[in-house]
This record gives C-alpha cells, sequence and structure tokens, in this order.
C-alpha cells in the first residue's frame, strides 16, 4: 500500500496516524506524531452501539423495548404521543423525535439538572420515531444508560471484559455525566491502535482471535442502512459511506472505516477542522489500491 499521496494531503489536514489492513494484514501505517490515548468524540457510540448488541444477546433488553417500559420511573409528567411510540432502537438511529439536539458537547457543562436522564425525555418531541432524522446525542446516551442499568456497572466496565480485554486493551477513560454514569455518546478515549482493534474486529464481523464478541447478525444490522439521513444512510450509531463502506465517525477526523467487499479497513486519527477532506482523500487514495 502506497501511502505517499495520502500522507501528503492528510498532513496539512492534520492527521496525525492511519492504519490500513487488508485480508488481516496491516499494509500501510504512518503517524505524524507518538500515538497516545485521544479524544474519540463520537465514535464512542459505536462502542455504545455494541454495547447494546451485546446486552440484547446477553438478554438484558430488546430494541424493540418502549422507552415508557425501559424508563418509566423517569418519565415527565405528560408523555407526548410521540413519546410513547419511541423505541431503545429509535434511541439507535439518530430519529427518536425530538425537536432539537441535546447533550451536545457545548451545552453539557452548564446543565444545572444532574439527572440527564429526566432532562432528556422531558425534552420537546415534535414527531414520530423514525420519521425524522436529526444527530442528536440524547439517543446514544438513554441507549448507553440502559444498559448500564440492566448490566448494574458502567459501560467501561461492562465492555471490559466482553470486548476491550479480549482485544488488549487496558482500562480506558471514558467521559461520564454528573451523577457519574458514562456518557455513551462521546468522550472515549484510545489511542489510534486501540481504535484500529476496534475497526478491525467489525471488519472481521465480530470476530477475535476465534472467539464472537459481538454477534455477527448485530453487525450486519447495525452497520446497514437503517434510516435516510440526506446522504448515504445511517445505521445503529454506524455512518454508511461510499463504495458501501461503514464507519464510527468522530469529531475532528477519528475514523474507523470499513470495506466489506474488500475484507479491508481504515481507523485514522487527527485533530482536523476539515475531516470530509481526509474521508475524500481516502476515496481517493487509498480505496482504489484495494
Amino acid at each position: 500500500m502506497n501511502l505517499d499521496k495520502f500522507i501528503e494531503t492528510a498532513t496539512p489536514l492534520r492527521a496525525l496516524g492511519v492504519i490500513v489492513e487488508e485480508n488481516g494484514y496491516i499494509t500501510g501505517r504512518h503517524v505524524w506524531e507518538a500515538p497516545c490515548r485521544r479524544n474519540i468524540y463520537s465514535a464512542s457510540k459505536s462502542f455504545t452501539s455494541t454495547a447494546v448488541g451485546i446486552a440484547q444477546r446477553e438478554g438484558l433488553l430488546s430494541i424493540d423495548e418502549k422507552l415508557t417500559d425501559a424508563f418509566k420511573d423517569d418519565l415527565p409528567e405528560n408523555v407526548s404521543p410521540y413519546l410513547e411510540k419511541a423505541t431503545v432502537r429509535d434511541l439507535l438511529t439518530m430519529s427518536l423525535g425530538q425537536e432539537k439536539p441535546f447533550l451536545m458537547g457545548t451545552d453539557r457543562p452548564y446543565y444545572e439538572e444532574k439527572d440527564w436522564v429526566k432532562l432528556t425525555l422531558a425534552q420537546e418531541f415534535g414527531s414520530y420515531p423514525g420519521e425524522k432524522f436529526l444527530y442528536n446525542n440524547a439517543g446514544p446516551y438513554l441507549a448507553g444508560m440502559l444498559v448500564q442499568r440492566r448490566s448494574g456497572t458502567d459501560l467501561v466496565h461492562y465492555l471490559m471484559p466482553r470486548l476491550f480485554e479480549p482485544m488488549g486493551i487496558t482500562l480506558p477513560t471514558w467521559e461520564t455525566d454528573p451523577l457519574g454514569y458514562t456518557f455513551g455518546a462521546g468522550g472515549l478515549f484510545l489511542t489510534l491502535e486501540e481504535l484500529h482493534r476496534f475497526t478491525e474486529l467489525y471488519c472481521n464481523r465480530g470476530m477475535w482471535n476465534g472467539r464472537q464478541l459481538v454477534p455477527a447478525k448485530w453487525i450486519e444490522e447495525a452497520t446497514q442502512k437503517q434510516v435516510d439521513n440526506g446522504s448515504l444512510g445511517y445505521g445503529y450509531l454506524f455512518w454508511r459511506g461510499r463504495n458501501n463502506s461503514f464507519r464510527a465517525d468522530g469529531k475532528y477526523g477519528q475514523f474507523g472505516i470499513v470495506y466489506p467487499e474488500k475484507n479491508a479497513c481504515v481507523t485514522i486519527v487527527a485533530e482536523s477542522r476539515e475531516a470530509d477532506k481526509l474521508l475524500k482523500a481516502v476515496d481517493e487514495f487509498i480505496y482504489p489500491q484495494f
């Protein structure tokens, strides 16, 4: 894999590292500085999706559950007909039906209410779930909270024996809400190599060293188009992309991109304010070499 043209394009875009893998072998790697654990921002959502898939396999929850059952003690005094229809699945597809994005990074430090579950469910709903795509941290946060409540532990410790430890990832840092629960919509810190292991896991349909860490059926469902987002589609906290790809996607260019038809994947960490150009550079200079 010749990365020269990609490196030339990605350098001024402030890429920090890239790993390319084909058929189980790393065929390209370049780092602009020594790897360290960095915030992968909304790529964290894909880990929350994974936790939901594992929890469903364990019988802790169902994505068909209604939120009014899953969070029956946290509902607002007046439950709208829109909220009455919402299910766990709607938390994963960015089509919950709320009017405005909530729990976004610029707002989280300023909420006076410490119980974010009640605060989130009290936000205004303006449409039925599934009708409208709206990028919103409310869904993945609530999905992560449900896993934590049903399992009796935070997302980090829930995923340690089920995902992180088998892949050789030591206890990571993950942002929490004011009550100490893992914030499933963002704030997980990983190295380039650790994020790549997750990308590789999805490229391998959930199999790691002969062990099925994530149900293959979940991976197939979570990474296919579940809703129309005005672009190439959105799954269960995964973005659809060009060349029949899907990806974990975080602010400033944190990407775990999988190309199932090529049995290949690309992982990038960056500090880019033009992350879309990094994706374009992958399409132009890396993908054609698969």
